[in-house]
């Protein structure tokens, strides 16, 4: 299954700033529900693609959404920054062990 939407660019600031694009809450619950046996820590693995790159992470949950976040390598490919609007396709990816 894959879920394909789009979403502006956010930075959260924790102990270092990281951007993130956020699911909607039907999408994030649907997810939840096809990816339960991938789910740990409450993250879920996910192959993501947006433009041109394709890459790997995990999904973080956050008030009812889960959020996509955006390594500096794959804004620096794409030329993304806070407050841009992307589309994101991602399915979910097997736990690397």
């Amino acid at each position: 299954m894959k879920w394909v939407f789009e979403g502006e660019i956010f930075e959260w600031r924790g102990p270092a700033p990281y951007y993130f694009v956020a699911m909607s809450e039907v999408d994030s619950a649907e997810l939840k529900e096809e990816a339960r046996s991938l789910i740990y820590w409450g993250q879920v693995p996910v192959r993501v693609v947006i433009g041109e790159t394709e890459f790997r992470t995990a999904l973080f949950p956050k008030d009812g959404r889960y959020l996509v976040p955006l390594k500096d390598a794959v804004r620096a490919a794409e030329d993304l920054s806070e407050g841009d609007v992307v589309a994101v396709t991602l399915r979910p990816a097997e736990r690397q062990a």
